[in-house]
C-alpha cells in the first residue's frame, strides 16, 4: 500500500515559518500488551505524558505531534512511518489547530483520505476521532467549531466514535485554564487525558493490568508517577 495514493494531488498550504514533529514510543520492545498511537499537535504533545500515567500500566503509548496540516505534502510520509511501526490496538487521530488558515475543501478530502489511509492500514485496530480543543480567541475559537463540524461528519460518515476535547474545555474559564490562546495549563490537561483514557479503557476493556514501564539509560526514565 502506498501512502501517496491517499495524500492529496496537490495544495494551496502554505508551511509555517517553523513546521515540526515529535515522536516517542514508550515501552517500544513491548510487543505483547496493547498499544495506543495518539496522533495531534501540541496539545497531544500536552495531553500524552499525562494519559500514560493514567494508563501505563494497561496499555503502551506511542505519540506523534506535528505542526503539519494534512494537507502538506509530508504528512502523509510522515503518517505512513507511524503507521508502520508498531502493532496498534487503537488510534486516537487529531488534526486541524494549526489548519486554522487552510482551505476548508482541501483539507476536508485530506482528512477524509488521511482516515481512510489509517483504516486501509490498521484494519483490526479500533479507530477513533478526537477533536480539537477550544481556543482562547472568539474568533479562532469559531474557525475550530467548523472544523470540528466537518471531522464529526467525517465520522458520521465512516461510522466512527468521536472524542470531543471541545465542549468540556470550551465550558471552563478559559482566562485561568489557559496558559495562551492554544495551550492549556496543567488541571485542564488532566481533564483531556482523563477523557482521552476513559475513552480508550472502555473501547479496548481494559481491566487492571501490571504492564512494567521499562526505562532507557539515555532517558526518558520510563517511570510511572
Amino acid at each position: 500500500m502506498n501512502y501517496r495514493d491517499f495524500q492529496p494531488g496537490a495544495t494551496t498550504r502554505v508551511r509555517e515559518s517553523i513546521e515540526w514533529s515529535t515522536t516517542y514510543s514508550y515501552n517500544a520492545t513491548d510487543t505483547i500488551n496493547p498499544r495506543v498511537l495518539l496522533i495531534g499537535d501540541s496539545i497531544c504533545n500536552g495531553y500524552q505524558s499525562a494519559v500514560r500515567q493514567k494508563l501505563g500500566q494497561r496499555a503502551n503509548i506511542t505519540f506523534w505531534a506535528s505542526s503539519k496540516c494534512v494537507t502538506d505534502p509530508d504528512y502523509f510520509r510522515e503518517l505512513d512511518f507511524m503507521l508502520d511501526s508498531y502493532p496498534y490496538a487503537l488510534v486516537s487521530f487529531n488534526n486541524g489547530l494549526h489548519s486554522l488558515k487552510t482551505s476548508r475543501e482541501e483539507w476536508v478530502e485530506a482528512y477524509r483520505a488521511a482516515v481512510r489511509f489509517i483504516r486501509a492500514k490498521l484494519p483490526d485496530a479500533a479507530l477513533v476521532l478526537t477533536l480539537c480543543t477550544a481556543l482562547n480567541d472568539p474568533a479562532k475559537n469559531e474557525i475550530a467549531k467548523r472544523i470540528n463540524a466537518d471531522a464529526a461528519a467525517i465520522a458520521e460518515e465512516y461510522r466512527l466514535p468521536v472524542i470531543d476535547l471541545f465542549t468540556p474545555m470550551d465550558s471552563l474559564d478559559k482566562a485561568s485554564a489557559m496558559a495562551d490562546v492554544f495551550h492549556y495549563k496543567a488541571p485542564a490537561i488532566d481533564i483531556q487525558a482523563g477523557i482521552i483514557a476513559d475513552f480508550v479503557t472502555g473501547a479496548l476493556g481494559l481491566t487492571d493490568g501490571d504492564i512494567c514501564q521499562h526505562p532507557t539509560e539515555t532517558g526518558p526514565s520510563g517511570a510511572l508517577k
